[in-house]
């Protein structure tokens, strides 16, 4: 099971353990686990929290007409999870820089502690009026900074930069 840290000096924990829910019914396909499709949308929901946290979610597009557009993802499937299991997604910012971030979620089974899943992606903050890349605004930068120097002091994780092929 993944343990939460945080760097010495910060009130940020490393990894963020921000989003929870659970496997819903029909989210289960004939093989009677979670379909491969509603991974992606559990850890659209993280995201969605995650981006709360650092102040790029809803409020901040609707207040400041900016938003992110994901350019890649990429997900492990490490063990199956059923209907109604518990979800834990922590998430781990491994890079970012004025318009980009690189993070990674990690599904665990919320009671068994198991790691079910993993989702690294790469989003770009968008001026939605424009529609074309921008600079975050300084206090996200700066919330996304803290973050950094926390997540930090973590080990990179074994499943990013992987590249998808048949090792023989």
């Amino acid at each position: 099971m993944n343990t939460s840290s945080s760097a010495p000096g910060s009130d940020i924990d490393a990894p963020l353990s921000l989003h929870r829910e659970r496997v819903h019914p029909d989210w289960i396909d004939y093989n009677g686990h979670m379909n491969l499709a509603y991974y992606m949308l559990a850890f659209d929901h993280a995201t969605d929290t995650f981006f709360d946290f650092v102040g790029l979610g809803e409020n901040y597009m609707k207040a400041k007409a900016g938003s992110t557009f994901t350019l890649e993802a990429h997900i492990t499937y490490d063990r199956e999870l059923m209907v109604d299991a518990p979800m834990r997604i922590d998430t781990q910012l491994l890079d970012h820089d004025a318009k980009r971030l690189h993070y990674m979620h990690f599904m665990y089974h919320a009671e068994e502690g198991f790691l079910a899943s993993t989702n690294e992606l790469i989003s770009l903050h968008v001026d939605m009026a424009s529609r074309r890349s921008a600079p975050m605004p300084p206090d996200v930068l700066a919330q996304l900074d803290r973050i950094a120097s926390s997540h930090g002091t973590l080990a990179r994780p074994k499943q990013s930069g992987r590249v998808i092929s048949i090792v023989r």
